[in-house]
């Protein structure tokens, strides 16, 4: 343990040290020069006197790393912000650039974007070559594989410091394809492609979720499922790791030994595969570190010596940061290094822990999921404040299953290609444990508390690390006196937790309108607004993003959409819509404008939703509620697809409405001059709800708003916008209207309800609450 500790400890430091100070170059130079003069001291010490050898080599190999691994970032941070470049992006100019695709995938049909390295640039008369940038491109780009190289021409913005890309690229038209990808790369963009379409064809999730299981492609996983396997711990699944590696070098070292072939030549062939597979998954953050440490080991077996596991993870994070610095903050890698370290030191103590009171086969199932969980779960927090109460459960089921699918999706893959008829075969076969696991997410990602909420940020992440640093410490040292007096305190905070957030959610379960009609989701800077009748519901818009929109459906505890009404194809409008592909049975929208906006409704008719193009006049019921569209016209004219054209619904009541129909009017973002048209045209009445138009910009018609005379706006907004919505202009006019204003950026989600006497009961999801009475 002493010498796995002496390897770890300085590749700890090396590593913080780089994520500290990458985000600021200037003090890269001076920090490395500072680490290896301490370096030499501690150096110097150690052989001056023997006293404090141990120590003084230890701090020498902490200092030296440290130093190695900041001169490494300060190289890289200057070679990849070349003077003229970083110039032009400060200057607006426009640039000309050679880059290769790192990303090998299908592109997202509305915000089009690849990342690349530039290897040349062009600015005026004057040229660059050689270079190594990393970059993320925007445009309409060709279609190509990883290696494939482009030219691009553009306006280029510096990206922050610490970020894994150095500039945005924004082509000017489409980039141009200069050579295809390389034959030692294209033939896996083949393999990829052909497995990706082989498995397009099977059912579910099943389907969507093979590739990412055997060659760890998501492109195909929508939204609602990726939610749920990151709720229930699963999305380690489709990250290619050492798990995935293990596989493929176990399976070259048994068919190895099987042939009668010696161990160096097993070891050779296996290096050999392992970079094949490597360039087939495409090398990401798990993949390179599982990569390098399986390298390590073959190595290490090849010479004659055992590896041990610590200090196997411990170089490889050093070679991997020498070369790469920016995964010092990627969360992949951190996550994956954390797992590794996690079972690697925790999995064994915790299945004999365990196996005091299960079998031991079955505490070391458990026991490996939970490991990770224990390793990764306070970085987790930062990105998603709660903690999966079902992971370990889901693991413990979907584990098994994961290198069947992992095993058969990769003969798949390469049986396509060569065996066609066994590779389909072999796929379909795959698809039995892909589905499970899918299953398995999905149910438990819909069981009730799913997710226990947790502080956000640097505050959860210190206090669920002290927490799991207590059960880190009872775990390993059971022996120690005071071991049963932090399992007793842990025992404790765990009563306190449980009651704490079983007693804040059910006063907010009672605290929430059971009766309420019209919901404003709080998904930022967009439009997302539920309307429900009688079991039924219309969903207003899908926001910028599935992940926001989902969490709020499903606080809401919606499942099925009756009616989805798209106001325009922007992205704050519809950004969101892969969140309910599949569980819209109707979809009404307006004119499209271009190929994406009409991709947008292949998709939903593809997800099963009967897709009508509406226009002013036509109607349709939703439980007690007749909707009917005011606009756009049927013929636009000289309206303009887009803002001008948004769909512009009302809502009133029809049926008995024995608890009250509020009647709503939601605007999209027309602007003034729509506004005053459709005001012209279609003559809308008085209403309760109001949606105001453009998340409060002040492009509003003042004499729409006076006639409608709505008790309640609703302004659909982002905290700190750079928009400045909403303006006071806008304020203003409701003001002067008598409506009164309810934002989501200063109260969250918002639920409307009709009050006794007529009026609109206003739940909000911070404060105030409120009822607003009848005029």
């Amino acid at each position: 343990m002493r010498a796995d500790l002496r390897l770890v400890l300085p590749a700890v430091v090396g590593w913080v040290a780089v994520g500290v100070l990458i985000g600021l170059p200037p003090a890269l130079l001076p920090g490395a020069i500072v680490c290896w003069v301490l370096a030499g001291m501690a150096a110097a010490i150690a052989i001056l006197a023997p006293r404090w050898r141990a120590l003084c080599a230890l701090a020498t190999m902490v200092a030296a790393i440290s130093a190695l691994l900041l001169s490494c970032t300060a190289f890289a941070s200057a070679a990849r912000s070349p003077a003229l470049l970083t110039d032009a992006a400060d200057g607006g100019r426009y640039v000309t650039l050679v880059a290769v695709v790192t990303l090998d995938s299908p592109r997202d049909v509305r915000t089009e974007r690849v990342p690349v390295t530039i290897s040349e640039a062009r600015v005026g008369e004057r040229e660059l070559r050689g270079l190594a940038i990393p970059a993320l491109l925007f445009g309409d780009i060709p279609a190509i594989g990883v290696g494939g190289v482009v030219e691009a021409s553009g306006t280029i913005v510096l990206a922050d410091d610490g970020d894994e890309v150095r500039f945005l690229v924004f082509a000017r038209g489409s980039p141009r394809v200069v050579a295809e990808p390389p034959w030692y790369l294209a033939w896996s963009t083949t393999l990829r492609a052909g497995f990706r379409a082989e498995a397009a064809n099977l059912p579910g999730d099943g389907g969507a979720l093979l590739p990412g299981l055997a060659i760890g492609d998501t492109s195909a996983v929508s939204p609602a499922l990726d939610t749920a396997m990151k709720a229930t711990s699963l999305s380690h699944l489709t990250a290619v790791s050492g798990a995935n590696c293990a596989v493929v070098v176990a399976l070259v070292m048994l068919v190895g030994r099987g042939v009668g072939a010696s161990r160096r030549i097993r070891i050779a062939v296996s290096l050999v595969v392992l970079a094949g597979f490597v360039v087939l998954v495409t090398p990401d953050a798990s993949v390179l570190r599982a990569a390098v440490m399986a390298t390590i080991v073959l190595g290490s077996m090849s010479a004659g010596r055992p590896a041990s596991g610590l200090p196997v993870l411990s170089l490889a994070v050093v070679a991997l940061l020498a070369l790469d610095p920016w995964l010092s903050r990627d969360f992949g890698f951190i996550l994956s290094v954390l797992a590794t370290a996690g079972l690697l030191t925790l999995a064994g103590p915790l299945a004999r822990i365990l196996g005091r009171w299960l079998p031991t086969p079955l505490a070391v199932l458990i026991s490996i999921p939970l490991a990770a969980q224990l390793a990764c779960q306070p970085v987790l927090i930062l990105l998603n404040p709660a903690i999966p109460v079902y992971g370990v459960v889901a693991n413990l089921l979907a584990e098994p299953a994961a290198p069947v699918a992992t095993v058969l999706g990769l003969i798949g893959c390469a049986g396509i290609t060569i065996i066609e008829p066994v590779g389909r075969v072999v796929t379909v076969i795959a698809w039995l444990p892909s589905a499970w696991i899918a299953a398995i997410a999905r149910f438990f990602a819909e069981a009730p508390g799913a997710q226990a909420p947790w502080l956000a940020d640097g505050w959860g992440l210190a206090a669920l690390a002290a927490v799991t640093a207590a059960i880190v410490f009872v775990v390993l040292r059971p022996g120690w006196r005071h071991s049963r007096t932090v399992a007793a305190a842990l025992v404790l905070c765990l009563v306190g937790y449980v009651g704490a957030v079983a007693g804040a959610q059910l006063a907010h379960r009672a605290s929430v309108p059971p009766g309420w009609q019209i919901a404003a989701c709080d998904i930022g800077q967009g439009d997302a607004v539920v309307v429900r009748s009688l079991g039924e519901v219309a969903l207003i818009d899908t926001g910028p993003s599935p992940e926001l929109l989902d969490d709020c459906l499903d606080e809401l505890g919606i499942g099925r959409i009756q009616l989805l009404i798209l106001s325009h194809y922007d992205l704050d409008h519809v950004g969101g819509t892969d969140g309910v592909l599949g569980r819209v049975d109707r979809a009404i929208v307006g004119p499209v404008s271009d190929a994406s906006d009409e991709r947008l409704r292949t998709m939903l008719r593809n997800g099963g939703a009967q897709v009508d193009e509406v226009a002013r006049g036509d109607t349709g019921m939703l439980g007690e509620f007749r909707w009917e569209v005011l606009w756009p016209p049927a013929r636009l004219g000289t309206i303009q697809p887009g803002n001008p054209a948004s769909v512009t619904v009302t809502f009133d009541g029809v049926g008995e409405c024995a608890s009250g129909c509020l009647s709503s009017l939601f605007l999209g973002d027309l602007g003034e001059e729509a506004q005053s048209r459709m005001l012209g045209a279609a003559h809308p009445g008085v209403v309760d709800v109001v949606k105001v138009a453009h998340h409060g910009s002040a492009d509003q018609c003042e004499r729409l708003y006076d006639a409608v005379r709505a008790r309640v706006g609703i302004i659909s907004v982002g905290a700190g916008n750079t928009y400045g919505h909403p303006t006071d202009a806008l304020l203003g006019i409701l003001r002067r209207a008598g409506t009164i204003v309810t934002r989501t950026d200063l109260e969250g989600m918002v639920l409307l309800s009709p009050a006794p006497g007529g009026g609109v009961a206003v739940w909000t999801q911070h404060p105030p609450d409120r009822d607003v009475g009848a005029h």
